[in-house]
């Protein structure tokens, strides 16, 4: 296509296993990595880098809308041609500001057009991308910034620009900051507007950039991924190009996406690009499969998401779980305020609904006469209200959901999906999907792809290692956390506690570092029993065991509140879910300060006969729960005690209420 910059993939790039100098791993920027190839499967598809994977779809599908922002008079459009060439731009404005092989382009902001062209600019520049959340300190950045050898920052306002002033005397290769939100405020040498940025380019000729095309390689490095701990400096994992697009094209091999011309899939991404399991079903999927990517505003998160879902209408999306309660919450609301005879209707359709896909799990497809009924009265005025009237698939990334909450929507007929993945696996291993699902699991793994559990217990729980072309290339400039994490036949230690059943599905029952060790030397895995008490608390939202090396277990219990639309922080008044539970229990309790320190006996006797309950279905003492306390918030991003996915930080918590747990065991003769 003339005048297009548009190119064909080389395929002679693609390298030869037995060439591979540092076997399946490397901790080195530029090192190569043997890819896991293996004849006669999905893992033996033909490498490609990055470039290969965006050319092949813009050539196919160039002017099919690519990505879509939201501003003040309406939607702005790319198509797949703009879209590659506004890359191309970017890589060579890049490459003028003096971005070296293997360094870093920084990029911290919120999701937009902006962020991704940043991200795929920088591989094709032959830089490496490297996502940061938002949320991070200047003392983090500074952390990432050094180690990833960071030459050019993107930043999104004046917020996230300030951070990097702060820093930057002390980072010696940064060549460049570009700031694409608001207007700049103040003037720096290498300071530059989005526009001025690309207006760099013209000084890069097309013939410049192909070469750094031409040198790339599926099993180099093109991204690094922060794993941000609770204790030592963040992780940097390497990821190939390899790694991005097999794994994305065996998740879209394995699930239900459309490409057009027969129909075009529309994404809404407004969860932090900064993980790698977004970035493969935001960024990555939607290059696949030609689908359209729409960026939600800034304030998705604080309360605009469910208006922008109505307006775009995703065909496919992705919730963490607090996400998923709060839209639980929406339907409870809006069925309660239905009158008493539409109430009861809901109440039919969606034991009707719970019941027919049960069935449909089990293979049995037969569906109620019925049931056109259910879904008209109440399956699709639900999904409208949420804006998901168009959605054929829902999944849950993070921390797992619990049964209720499954539940509650499979009788909206809204089965959600779990996914297993970590960083380290490019973000997904297994998922659940139309043809694979069952309650509780998260699905079966990645075509070419290997799961085994080793060191399992009576029950059949063990420790989970997985194998595949999507295992990460190491951690950078870290020999040593490399090695551990993947074995001499490299297989990747997951760190995280499973079983697999008979049909080959993954359930996953917590993780190796979480286990609770109890002054006895007894040791407790606390998501089971954590799990248990929120089926017979549900008023609960988080249930934090604590005990290392205590006499006994104890528990934080956090319920159920409302999030502030503005700020992501737990308000004081309960969710219409946790109310209503409320008022069956005959309590008038709205607000959490209506509960805590034992002011509601109804709630509070509630609570004890939950535990109760739950203790009962143990089957040691030591795994018991013998003191417990409400804490006066909820679990938030904001407030530190919960990661970017939502998921439980169990050191920071540990350290944010040591004073609780201290109470719990003050008593001289538990010691």
């Amino acid at each position: 296509m003339k005048g297009t910059g548009l190119r064909s993939p080389l395929s002679s790039r693609a390298p030869s296993p037995t060439r591979a100098g540092n076997g399946f791993w490397t901790s080195q920027r530029d090192g190569e990595v043997q890819l896991r190839l293996e004849k006669d499967s999905f893992a033996d598809e033909a490498p490609l880098t990055v470039h290969d994977m965006v050319l092949a779809t813009t050539t196919k599908f160039a002017h099919c809308i690519a990505l879509g922002s939201k501003q003040e008079n309406g939607w702005h459009m790319l198509t797949y041609i703009e879209y590659y060439e506004e890359c191309r731009r970017a890589a060579k404005a890049f490459l003028k500001l003096g971005l070296e092989r293997f360094h870093g382009v920084g990029i911290m902001g919120s999701n937009s057009e902006e962020w991704v062209i940043a991200s795929l600019g920088a591989i094709l520049a032959g830089g490496l991308s490297v996502g940061i959340l938002s949320t991070n300190s200047p003392k983090v950045c500074q952390v990432i910034a050094e180690s990833s050898e960071i030459d050019v920052f993107v930043v999104d306002s004046d917020r996230q620009l300030q951070k990097i002033i702060q820093i930057q005397g002390s980072l010696k290769h940064l060549k460049g900051i570009i700031q694409y939100k608001e207007e700049i405020r103040m003037k720096e040498p290498n300071l530059y507007s989005w526009e001025a940025f690309l207006d760099l380019a013209k000084d890069v000729s097309d013939e410049k950039l192909d070469q750094v095309i031409d040198s790339q390689k599926p099993n180099q490095c093109c991204t690094l991924v922060y794993s941000l701990s609770g204790a030592g400096p963040p992780k940097a994992v390497m990821l190939s190009h390899d790694n991005i697009t097999w794994t994305t094209a065996a998740t879209v091999q394995s699930l239900s996406y459309s490409c057009p011309p027969e129909k075009q899939e529309v994404l809404l991404s407004y969860l932090p690009l900064s993980s790698i399991g977004v970035q493969l079903f935001d960024m990555w999927t939607a290059i696949c499969v030609a689908g359209a990517l729409y960026f939600a505003p800034p304030d998705a998160l604080r309360g605009s998401l469910l208006d922008t879902l109505r307006e775009v209408q995703p065909t496919s999306f992705h919730g963490v779980p607090w996400v998923w309660d709060h839209m639980r919450d929406c339907v409870k609301t809006a069925q309660l305020a239905a009158t008493p005879f539409r109430r009861r209707v809901h109440q039919w359709a969606m034991r009707m609904g719970l019941r027919t896909n049960r069935k449909r799990m089990l293979g049995q497809l037969a569906v109620p006469l019925c049931f056109g009924l259910a879904r008209w009265l109440t399956f699709n005025p639900a999904r409208t209200l949420l804006g998901l009237n168009r959605c054929l698939q829902f999944f849950n990334t993070g921390q797992g959901l619990p049964r209720d909450t499954l539940e509650y929507f499979l009788g909206l007929d809204v089965p959600i999906f779990e996914l297993y993945g970590l960083t380290e696996c490019t973000g997904v291993h297994t998922f659940s999907g139309h043809q694979n699902f069952r309650l509780l699991s998260c699905g079966k793994e990645l075509p070419g792809t290997y799961t085994k559990v080793q060191q399992e217990d009576a029950a059949g729980v063990g420790a989970i290692h997985i194998w595949g072309r999507h295992i990460f290339m190491g951690y950078l400039n870290d020999k040593e956390r490399t090695r551990e994490m993947i074995s001499q036949y490299s297989w990747l230690h997951t760190g995280d506690l499973g079983l697999l059943d008979a049909n080959n599905f993954l359930y996953i029952m917590g993780s190796v570092k979480d286990i609770i060790t109890l002054k006895s030397g007894e040791k407790i895995n606390p998501t089971p029993i954590e799990e248990r008490v929120k089926r017979h608390v549900p008023l609960a939202r988080y249930v934090t065991l604590v005990g290392q090396d205590a006499p006994y277990l104890c528990a934080l219990l956090t319920l159920k509140c409302q999030v502030h639309p503005e700020t992501g922080e737990p308000r004081n008044a309960l969710t219409s879910e946790a109310v209503t539970l409320c008022r069956q229990l005959k309590s008038q309790s709205t607000r959490l300060t209506d509960i805590i320190g034992d002011k509601d006996p109804l709630v509070a006797e509630f609570i004890r006969q939950g535990i109760k309950a739950a203790n009962a279905e143990v089957f040691s003492d030591c795994a018991k729960i013998v003191k417990w306390t409400v804490l006066e918030t909820d679990f938030s991003v904001a407030g530190g005690e919960l990661g970017a996915t939502t998921k439980v930080k169990r050191a920071v918590v540990a350290k944010m209420y040591q004073a609780e747990i201290g109470r719990f065991y003050e008593d001289r003769e538990d010691y």
